[in-house]
């Protein structure tokens, strides 16, 4: 992570979920994380093909030029960026991942804004992780920001992280999910001193590891 408010946002999170695979919606405390709150958001987890925004962040909205509430997250990605976007949101939501994104948000003048984004599995009683917590920073403040909106954003870089070090179907004994697609693009090669290490569990390669 190279912003600031996504390393912040990261360790609050961390520190809250304990031992779980994620903190409780309930548990947020804005009082806690007052200076990210304009570059925050939570998703909800609707189906496959929505992530509705339940609470977007002002500064986040003036970026956008718009009210982000109550929009499909999915909206304004080209399609084999949607399709990799939808498919890294199902592994925050099934299998308790985090993701970092590097993000160019493009306006009708061809600007683009250099971001970073961050996404964080929540849980919600008698739903499971059906919300996400999330955070997007840019670099930089261009002069035209909140003049021209972001009509349409493209991936430039895209990170799986798990915090216990493993999915957590493998941490729970599973022998891995066919419903857990690979990502179609974005994810690294495994480096090639490590593919003896690998395993293969369904279409997943597992590369053991630990905590240094």
């Amino acid at each position: 992570m190279k912003h600031a408010i996504n390393r912040t946002l990261y360790q609050y999170w961390d520190e809250l979920r304990g031992s779980r695979t994620a903190p409780n919606r309930s548990e947020i405390d804005p009082g806690r994380i007052r200076t990210l709150l304009g570059d925050t958001f939570i998703l909800e987890a609707v189906d496959k093909d929505t992530y509705r925004y339940r609470l977007a962040g002002t500064r986040l909205c003036s970026t956008h030029c718009r009210e982000l509430k109550g929009r499909n997250f999915l909206r304004g990605w080209g399609d084999k960026d949607r399709e990799a976007m939808a498919t890294m949101l199902a592994a925050i939501t099934d299998d308790a991942a985090a993701a970092v994104l590097g993000i160019d948000g493009h306006t009708e003048r061809s600007h683009v804004l250099k971001m970073e984004m961050l996404l964080l599995p929540l849980q919600v009683p008698g739903e499971g992780r059906s919300r996400i917590l999330g955070a997007c920073a840019y670099f930089e403040r261009p002069y035209w920001l909140g003049l021209h909106p972001i009509l349409s954003q493209s991936i430039s870089s895209l990170r799986l992280i798990w915090p216990d070090e493993r999915p957590s179907f493998l941490l729970n004994g599973g022998e891995g999910r066919s419903s857990v697609p690979t990502l179609p693009r974005h994810t690294p090669a495994v480096p090639p001193a490590l593919l003896g290490a690998a395993r293969q569990v369904r279409h997943l390669t597992v590369i053991d590891g630990g905590k240094s």
